[in-house]
């Protein structure tokens, strides 16, 4: 009895202990203070990706991520994609959407490296040059092989982070990382349980992205239970949690080159409107 009193008490404690250490990051207060809507909160420019215009010769590629709006925030993520092939002076960007109906792969939905509601997005993965132009075929392809084109659901999936999840897979060369708090990254259909983890680099089994295990270079070991993820990444020594991502050296090893100053940069791109409720 006392084992399995015990045995609760740190399980609860596992749960619990990174949506607080999250909290004390960023306490709602300090959200609160912003007082952003959906329909307010900015959507401008975040300086993240290098200037199309002034790198026009050369391909890149990069997957970043943002914290979802409102309450969600404190519990998953955001991620899309953009790229540009050398001598196209605009990014082209692909996300999955959930409001509005139709196919929930949107091309170009907002700005490429813009805020998400306000929050500014971290690199995934980026990559320039040579080796970029090499992945952009690849991801198209990707893209177009989706399996969940007309399908969203914000937990367990699929849903934003299952749509960059299966891109990683059928692209290994992104050598993609996804963080923890990526909720729907693991999702895989009850007729295809064992397959490669997101990164394209390791092996995964999981049941509808509620309980599963992953193993690879980029993911280290990682244990899912009911949609939240806990493990160790040993590539770049970090400990990987629900609610913050990951606690230690980050994941991505900021390669690109200084980006134009936020303020000029948002003068000269158009923050978009939307007209209903973010779902991701």
């Amino acid at each position: 009895m006392r084992k399995g009193k015990t045995l609760f008490l740190g399980l609860l404690a596992v749960l619990v202990l990174p949506f607080g250490i999250s909290l004390a990051e960023d306490p709602p207060g300090e959200k609160a203070k912003e007082r952003y809507t959906w329909r307010n909160a900015p959507r401008h420019s975040s300086g993240v990706a290098p200037d199309a215009v002034a790198n026009r010769d050369q391909a890149i590629v990069m997957v970043m991520a943002a914290e979802t709006f409102g309450w969600r925030a404190y519990f998953a993520v955001h991620p899309w994609i953009i790229y540009k092939r050398a001598g196209e002076t605009r990014y082209t960007r692909y996300d999955v959407v959930g409001w509005g109906s139709g196919n929930v792969v949107r091309q170009n939905y907002a700005i490429p490296d813009g805020l998400w509601y306000g929050s500014k997005p971290e690199l995934l993965a980026a990559h320039r040059g040579e080796a970029a132009e090499k992945l952009i075929p690849e991801i198209e392809q990707a893209i177009k092989s989706y399996p969940f084109p007309r399908e969203y659901r914000s937990y367990p999936g699929p849903n934003s982070n299952t749509f960059i999840a299966h891109i990683g897979r059928e692209v290994p060369g992104l050598n993609l990382d996804m963080p923890a708090n990526a909720i729907g990254k693991d999702y895989r259909p009850i007729t295809n349980p064992v397959g490669l983890s997101s990164s394209g680099q390791g092996v995964q089994a999981n049941l509808l992205g509620v309980l599963g295990m992953s193993l690879g270079l980029e993911e280290g070991i990682e244990l899912n239970l009911l949609g939240l993820n806990f493990g160790i990444d040993f590539n770049r020594p970090a400990l990987r949690l629900p609610s913050i991502g990951r606690l230690g050296m980050d994941s991505v090893a900021q390669t690109t080159e200084a980006a134009e100053p936020k303020s000029d940069r948002a003068a000269k791109e158009t923050a978009i409107d939307v007209v209903a409720e973010p779902s991701s």
